[in-house]
């Protein structure tokens, strides 16, 4: 689950210096300014845990499909089931990570526009100021 949660945070990194650098050249004054801890979203929003279950029981489903077929496969057979399980596994990984992100990135427009808020950064990159709304994704991520 690791490796979701940095791809997620990579994707959101980039959509928030993509609303930075579109903010910066639309706003010309004050800017409001929204802060959110991505680590938090990933680790407490009902969404996002439902994603990783649903990945965790397709994971278990092939393996355990793979497992049973082992003994009637030869070694060459397979690593080919074995191949082409991993192959779906990750296919549906990234189906479930570009789902997390459009959930993710759909509550942000939302609350933006709920605030106004011209530019959302990430918490980890913000010494100080900002307005947190980190439990606000987190509980319209239901």
């Amino acid at each position: 689950m690791k490796n979701t949660s940095k791809l997620v945070v990579l994707l959101l990194v980039v959509f928030a210096f993509s609303v930075l650098v579109s903010g910066c050249s639309a706003f010309g004054g004050s800017q409001n300014v929204g802060v959110l801890d991505v680590n938090r979203v990933m680790a407490e929003s009902p969404k996002v845990k439902g994603f990783q279950d649903q990945l965790n029981v397709k994971g278990k489903e092939l393996s355990d499909n793979l497992e049973k077929d082992k003994a009637a496969l030869s070694a060459a057979d397979f690593q080919k089931r074995q191949e082409t399980a991993y192959g779906e596994f990750v296919k549906i990984k990234q189906d479930l990570e570009n789902q997390i992100d459009a959930a993710i990135k759909q509550t942000l427009e939302q609350i933006a526009a709920d605030k106004k808020l011209s530019i959302i950064l990430y918490k980890n990159g913000v010494a100080q100021g900002g307005t947190d709304i980190t439990d606000e994704v987190i509980k319209r991520m239901q």
